[in-house]
């Protein structure tokens, strides 16, 4: 079981200013350097995490470029991104490059996840609870272009379910103890899709590690740029997503200003839950105050031992000075309420 009200990330953290150059230059680098400078990111995100005082950490991302789209550079099948049709102008999602499909879509090397967990258990400190995330099948298929062999994007999602699941295998082979699929497209479009097929899908993909390790799940709207791409509502999705075969279901909370936060009651009885407490859309710093206020309003909907705290998304868009500071408030205002319930 779990620390009550323990504190977590969802994945993602900010690249350090120099590897966002280094990301640009990467022909540049020759094997040797690129490692090192991988295993120095990730330990710099890993330091970060810890010094926080973070229950559970992970690897920050540090080695994707970017959460989703990377993964595509694991995928055959698929043709080079064509340039953006729009590049000028405010940023948005019609700025992100989509693949066309030529032929069977498969990840001959796996998927890369179980090469970062490697990473990070070599770099984290002894005894830190660890998490990996690896993106849901529905997610990873957002920016392939269906075709005649793969027609709708439940076609070309259903194609990538055994890749995700033998990336799950693996990471329960290497002996992950925590793992997150992240599906933010399933909340995303859950107004306008069939929920019940999206619960099969989900089950379906995590079944190798279902039982095996803990799973949990990450559901939001959307945060590229720190902007949404839906209706920002999670009513459609329940009840029928307590059917999802994970220990803990995570819900963006702080940037919708904690609404619909009364269904954390009906998840708590089936789920752990854990809150998004913190708005990475928002560079208002949350303080300690406000943090274990939000703690004490979760609480009375969710008992202690059900419940965990994270920002709202990953960090990756977020600015490392804020991260941090975020993480710190995050962390120091749980432990005030654990000190209140003698839990600390």
């Amino acid at each position: 079981m779990p620390r009550p009200l323990r504190t977590t990330v969802i994945g993602s953290y900010p690249f350090p200013s120099w590897l966002t150059f280094a990301s640009n230059h990467l022909d540049e680098f020759g094997a040797d350097d690129l490692a090192e400078l991988l295993n120095d990111a990730v330990a710099v995100a890993v330091k970060d995490q810890i010094d926080s005082g973070l229950d559970v950490i992970t690897d920050g991302e540090q080695t994707r470029l970017d959460f989703n789209l990377s993964f595509y550079g694991f995928l055959a099948g698929i043709a080079a991104e064509p340039p953006s049709a729009r590049r000028f102008g405010p940023p948005g999602h019609d700025q992100r490059g989509k693949h066309e499909i030529t032929g069977e879509l498969t990840a001959p090397s796996g998927l890369g996840v179980v090469r970062e967990f490697q990473r990070l258990k070599t770099i984290a400190p002894a005894g830190v609870p660890l998490k990996a995330s690896v993106p849901g099948p529905y997610t990873l298929s957002g920016r392939l272009i269906p075709n005649k062999q793969y027609p709708d994007r439940f076609a070309v999602a259903q194609a990538l379910v055994p890749i995700v699941r033998r990336e799950l295998e693996a990471l329960v082979a290497e002996g992950c103890p925590e793992i997150c699929i992240d599906e933010p497209s399933m909340s995303c479009y859950s107004y306008r899709e069939d929920v019940r097929k999206f619960v099969a899908m989900f089950n379906e993909t995590v079944e190798p590690a279902h039982g095996k390790t803990r799973l949990c799940t990450h559901l939001c709207f959307g945060n590229y740029k720190g902007r949404a791409i839906a209706p920002r509502q999670y009513a459609c999705l329940f009840p029928a997503f307590l059917d999802v075969h994970v220990e803990e279901i995570h819900l963006e909370m702080a940037s919708r200003e904690f609404s619909e936060l009364e269904i954390i009651e009906s998840i708590s009885k089936r789920k752990d839950v854990a809150v998004g407490i913190i708005d990475v859309k928002s560079y208002y710093i949350e303080t300690p105050e406000d943090v274990a206020a939000r703690v004490r309003r979760s609480l009375k909907f969710a008992p202690a031992e059900r419940l965990s705290f994270a920002p709202d998304c990953g960090l990756s868009q977020t600015a490392r000075w804020a991260a941090k500071r975020k993480l710190n408030s995050m962390v120091a205002g749980v432990k005030v309420v654990r000190r209140e319930m003698g839990l600390e």
